[in-house]
């Protein structure tokens, strides 16, 4: 079971002013699955408290996959993907083009998300949209292959060939 991390960027959500319905979206899809959430953070639209978070589960918690949801637009307030490629050590970014690509087919709006996704040492880092919906329909989507790049990353398979 890989134990994962959640953090939410919402200034109204870290202040207790709004619900946040797309983190608890990302805990339910992950706990019907084979994935253990272990850490949940709403913080605000910060980058260096989103860059802090990021390493604390990455490297103290040694988490295997970290999911934000939020800030990755375009207001001012959005940090998320600067906040990511300050601390990942590596880019995956198969895993957000295929997310734009799949939210292509259903809104041209999906062009606009500025979302990365990454790896810092053994912990996956992707960062999801703000909205409920979309959270929803892109962890559905990168869920078939997250588990294999999980194994892959953690050691616990080396095989991509098919058989």
């Amino acid at each position: 079971m890989f134990k994962v991390g959640i953090i939410t960027a919402s200034d109204k959500g870290s202040k207790g002013e709004r619900e946040d319905i797309s983190g608890k979206t990302i805990k339910e899809i992950m706990s019907s699955r084979d994935y253990r959430v272990v850490e949940w953070k709403i913080l605000p639209d910060e980058r260096e408290k989103i860059s802090k978070e990021l390493i604390n589960m990455c490297d103290n918690l040694c988490l295997d996959l970290v999911l934000t949801t939020g800030g990755t637009g375009f207001s001012p307030r959005d940090w998320t993907p600067e906040a990511t490629l300050d601390v990942i050590d590596r880019q995956a970014p198969g895993i957000s083009e295929a997310m734009r690509y799949y939210s292509l087919q259903i809104t041209p709006k999906a062009m606009l998300s500025r979302g990365v996704s990454g790896i810092r040492g053994e912990t996956l880092v992707i960062n999801l949209p703000g909205s409920p919906k979309a959270v929803k329909e892109n962890l559905g989507f990168i869920l078939p292959a997250l588990k294999h790049g999980l194994e892959i990353l953690k050691g616990l398979t080396s095989e991509c060939a098919r058989k």
